[in-house]
Parts: C-alpha cells; sequence; structure tokens
C-alpha cells in the first residue's frame, strides 16, 4: 500500500434486497461471523491510504445506523443517504468525499469477502490514471436465448470477462464520467460502464470466486463454504 492518504471509498449498502424477500436487509445480516456491511467496511478502514470510507444506506437507516457499524475507524467513515437507482447511490457517495481524496474505489457491500490484494490490483492501475475492474474471465459456454428459452446462438466467450467489484477510478474521471450520464440521461449496472461511455481507458484486472455477490438465499451458504476453506 502506498503511504498517500488519497483514497476514498463509497460502500454502496443501500439496495431493499428485493430478490431475498424478508423484513432484514441482506446488508445487515450476518455472515462468516459478523455482519456483511461491516467485512468490507473494515477490510478498508485497514489501509492507510484510505481517508474516508462513504458508506451508502437506505434513507430510513442513514440517520439511524445499525450501532455495529462503529466497530471501525469512526474518524474516517461517513454515513450518506441512498437513492432510487444504484447509480444516484454512487452518486450520493461521490459527492461526500472529503476534497483531499483523488483516488475513488466503488464497492458493492454485496460482496463481503474482497480481499487486499484486489483492492490493491485496481487502486494501482487508478494511480496509472486508468479506470479499473476486478474481474474475472468467462470460462463457461454462454448460450443466447429467446423469451420461450429457446436458444438462439451460442456466444463466443473468448475476450469476456465477469465484472465484479470494487472498481478504481482517478477522481476526475469518475465524477466527469457521472457528470455526463447526468447530461445524457445515461444509466448502467456499474461505474465502469459510464467511464467508457465517456471514453476514458478501463481495464480489467484479476478478481476473485470468492468475492460472490449475495444475491439468492443460497449465496449465504456459499460464502460461507468459501470461508471455512480458506485458511
Amino acid at each position: 500500500m502506498t503511504a498517500a492518504a488519497d483514497v476514498g471509498v463509497v460502500l454502496v449498502a443501500a439496495g431493499a434486497s428485493s430478490r431475498l424477500g424478508g423484513t432484514e436487509l441482506k446488508q445487515f445480516r450476518w455472515i462468516a461471523g459478523k455482519p456483511m456491511l461491516l467485512h468490507s467496511l473494515q477490510l478498508f478502514h485497514q489501509r492507510t491510504d484510505v481517508v474516508m470510507v462513504v458508506c451508502v444506506l437506505p434513507r430510513q437507516y442513514a440517520g439511524d445506523p445499525p450501532p455495529w457499524i462503529f466497530q471501525s475507524d469512526v474518524d474516517r467513515l461517513l454515513v450518506s443517504v441512498g437513492g432510487k437507482e444504484r447509480g444516484d447511490s454512487v452518486l450520493h457517495g461521490l459527492e461526500d468525499l472529503p476534497d483531499e481524496v483523488r483516488i475513488v474505489v466503488v464497492h458493492d457491500a454485496a460482496r463481503p469477502m474482497v480481499s487486499m490484494a484486489v483492492v490493491d490490483r485496481v487502486v494501482t492501475e487508478a494511480r496509472a490514471g486508468r479506470g479499473a475492474v476486478a474481474a474475472l474471465p468467462v470460462t463457461d459456454t454462454l448460450k443466447e436465448v429467446d423469451a420461450e428459452g429457446r436458444v438462439v446462438r451460442t456466444v463466443a466467450r473468448e475476450g469476456l470477462w465477469r465484472a465484479q467489484t470494487p472498481q478504481a477510478f482517478p477522481r476526475a474521471m469518475i465524477e466527469e464520467a457521472y457528470a455526463d450520464a447526468r447530461r445524457k440521461r445515461l444509466a448502467a449496472t456499474d461505474c465502469a460502464a459510464l467511464c467508457e461511455a465517456r471514453g476514458f481507458e478501463v481495464v480489467v484486472v484479476p478478481g476473485s470466486e470468492s468475492a460472490v455477490k449475495v444475491t439468492q438465499e443460497a449465496d449465504f451458504a456459499l460464502v460461507e463454504a468459501f470461508t471455512r476453506a480458506t485458511p
């Protein structure tokens, strides 16, 4: 890790967990020994180059977050209010970063088991002036299907990668990308897509199979299995 303290983290945890059902938000549920959100929060606070982690929560929790969130470096923690869409939540987090931040890392709290090595890789690329996406190459055969489930064609998997988070960018890059997207009313499922649309250079770095995105109930057990398998 570099000694320069110039990294700001937008930790996106504003989802409604609609695909899981139930009343408890998935980012607040316990997994691998602690609440899901706390895994990422504590990881980023281990870094000496991190100036601030902005934790973006649903509006009803932003003013009164769960008390365990403060089991972190409270001097480097801000809580921001989530927006209607993921992009709105990221933008709110960007707006709350302090002025000294030059590198922005965006991470989804739904990926609780990200490793420090992956964070290092995206930050290194961002320091070189590029956007960086943690990703894994596609290894499965891909099929395009129609609305009835009939196979239309087999898609070549060469050159295809599965994007993950964290993603990191020079601050000026991601702010310009979001400003441009707002002007053009563009939406995207991740920050890198907006930077790509603006014409900025974005590269992939090796991600991790253990950085599972928790979207379904079975994913909780999968994360637990990865945790037990890690020495």
